[in-house]
């Protein structure tokens, strides 16, 4: 059963919609530097500000997400090391993924939120980059 398959089903679905904001606030957490204490401020601060935000926003975007990366994952299955095909691939991954937080942007009502998503989508794909490695343990763990 492939992620978007698991959820559909509303045990399963809770399940990994929960490992994925533990992805997002372990990756969050990694963070460091000058660079990571911005991310982790202006995570907390999103957090604070909107509590249920960041479930709301991986509700939203999971489903879409796990049409667009299954296939690179279903590649990955072929040669036995999905999870290894993933990393190799990260670029490739990682446009996957932010091409539906592009789509849902484009479509968005409020120019704040494009406006900062527009300045923060040159850096977003390195941060999506370092986080396949958990993506990968995420998608072993329910899509196998």
């Amino acid at each position: 059963m492939g992620l978007a398959e698991a959820l559909k089903d509303d045990t399963k679905k809770t399940a990994i919609i929960d490992d994925a904001i533990k992805l997002v606030d372990d990756e969050v957490a990694s963070k460091s530097g000058i660079s990571g204490f911005a991310v982790k401020k202006g995570y907390d601060a999103v957090k604070s500000i909107k509590p249920g935000f960041v479930r709301e926003a991986v509700e939203r975007l999971l489903p879409d997400m796990a049409v667009k990366v299954e296939p690179l994952w279903n590649d990955g299955k072929k040669s036995g090391q999905p999870r290894a095909h993933l990393e190799k691939n990260k670029a490739q991954v990682a446009d996957a993924l932010l091409s539906v937080t592009d789509a849902k942007v484009e479509h968005a009502k409020s120019g704040l939120v494009k406006s900062t998503y527009k300045m923060l989508r040159g850096s977003a794909k390195k941060h999506v980059e370092e986080a396949i490695p958990r993506l990968g343990g995420l998608l072993e763990k329910h899509a196998g």
